[in-house]
């Protein structure tokens, strides 16, 4: 499941960004309530030409968006690294 998730959000993000180079990792662990609910922790590091000259809050709204309903439905938290090229 965790693989299906991270190339669902993989697959998001470069329609998005279709330059992006990314790296999604799963950092889900048992006991919190995102993982009783079914959803995990991810952390992604991402550049693209799109974020270039976006401020830290803009590049994290640009990313939530492309994730779109994923936020509610398969991610409980995300640790987001984003940078432009």
């Amino acid at each position: 499941m965790s693989e299906e998730r991270i190339q669902k959000m993989r697959g998001r993000l470069t329609e998005r960004f279709p330059d992006a180079v990314m790296d999604i990792e799963d950092e889900s662990h048992a006991g919190h309530a995102g993982a009783r609910s079914g959803r995990g922790h991810f952390k992604l590091t991402i550049s693209a030409a799109d974020l270039a000259g976006m401020s830290m809050i803009a590049r994290h709204r640009a990313v939530y968006e492309a994730l779109g309903d994923m936020m509610k439905t398969d991610i409980h938290a995300l640790s987001i690294s984003a940078s432009g090229h």
